[in-house]
């Protein structure tokens, strides 16, 4: 048995020498120390020796195989560098050759409406706003004149954030009016701006409402300001968007921060007989607007009776719908591939 161990040793130390890549040093260690390798067929003879011979064989026994083991680890280091020298020196690459194609990106349909409204606002003059999406309980209620026990302030309708018993209060924006306050605030009038921004409550989801979507409110104060000036930056604005005039209907509506108040709506353009975005009524709610409530001018530092102002909102995740063909809101947040790629163009 120990001349037979001997005539391993040398037979396995030469083909871990010889081998030239990395399987073939793979195949030299499994026929050698694997399972069913020559070794470990060895070994299983130990107990058929004579008692005081299995000392020294078991010895010499181990003493072969961490030899092998250290040369297959030599050998193993060997080849690996010799194999990142041949890639770095371009070895069997031919450097002229085209990398392979980057998949084309694409953008949001969200983002798109945004960018188009940004150019669009932007060529008549307005400044484009933005403000946080954790705000404080006084910029999203107190100063868009919504008194403390309206319904919109609580847990069943708003996403608060946890604070401390002497902290003011804050929670993740309900709408992008806050923005109307800051914008107020740090640049004075006259002020024509728009503010696009996420916006979060707690809705229970289906085809047209989420808990996360994306707004776009208008601004203007400046003297003088009226219901017409309204009018005409709304129909601008769609105009803008679908390339042509929409069959449109205006009717009274309220909102807190604007008195009158106004809903724009337009024509469902996926049905004329009622369907699960226009539930049944033809027409689809775009935009709510009016004149700056006087409390809001207060609460900006101004004078209503010197100063006025109109203000709109529209969902920017409907406007999306509505270009694109999209009946369902929840897409837009989904994250689906198989929906996002269809706007790479």
């Amino acid at each position: 048995m120990r001349d037979r161990l001997e005539a391993l040793r040398g037979d396995g130390l030469a083909a871990v020498a010889a081998a030239e890549d990395l399987d073939k040093l793979q195949e030299v260690e499994s026929r050698l120390l694997g399972r069913s390798g020559a070794l470990t067929a060895e070994l299983k003879g130990l107990g058929k020796l004579p008692a005081e011979e299995r000392p020294v064989v078991g010895k010499l026994a181990n003493q072969i195989k961490q030899a092998l083991q250290e040369a297959l680890h030599v050998r193993r280091q060997e080849l690996e560098a010799a194999r990142l020298a041949a890639d770095l020196a371009g070895v069997g690459v031919d450097p002229t050759l085209p990398g392979p194609p980057l998949p084309a990106g694409g953008v949001h349909p969200v983002l798109a409406i945004a960018r188009e409204l940004e150019d669009l606002f932007s060529s008549m003059g307005y400044v484009v706003w933005d403000g946080p999406e954790v705000e404080t309980e006084a910029n999203n209620f107190d100063a868009l004149n919504i008194p403390a026990d309206h319904p919109a302030r609580e847990g069943h309708d708003t996403i608060w954030v946890q604070t401390e018993a002497d902290e003011a209060r804050h929670c993740l924006r309900t709408h992008t009016s806050p923005v109307q306050v800051r914008a107020l605030r740090e640049l004075g009038t006259p002020l024509r701006v728009i503010a696009p921004g996420r916006v979060f409550r707690q809705e229970a989801q289906d085809a047209t409402h989420d808990h996360t979507f994306h707004q776009m409110e208008g601004l203007v104060v400046d003297r003088g300001v009226g219901v017409p000036h309204m009018l005409h930056a709304m129909q601008s604005l769609l105009e803008g968007i679908f390339g042509k005039k929409l069959e449109t209907r205006l009717r009274p509506g309220f909102f807190p921060f604007v008195e009158p108040g106004f809903e724009l709506d337009a024509l469902c353009p996926f049905c004329d007989s009622g369907c699960r975005v226009c539930k049944g009524s033809c027409w689809v709610e775009l935009m709510p607007g009016g004149l700056v409530h006087p409390n809001v001018l207060v609460a900006a530092g101004l004078d209503p009776e010197e100063y006025s102002g109109f203000a709109f909102g529209l969902g920017l995740s409907r406007m999306a719908m509505l270009r694109y063909g999209i009946d369902d809101i929840r897409w837009m947040m989904s994250g689906d591939l198989r929906f996002l790629e269809q706007f790479k163009a």
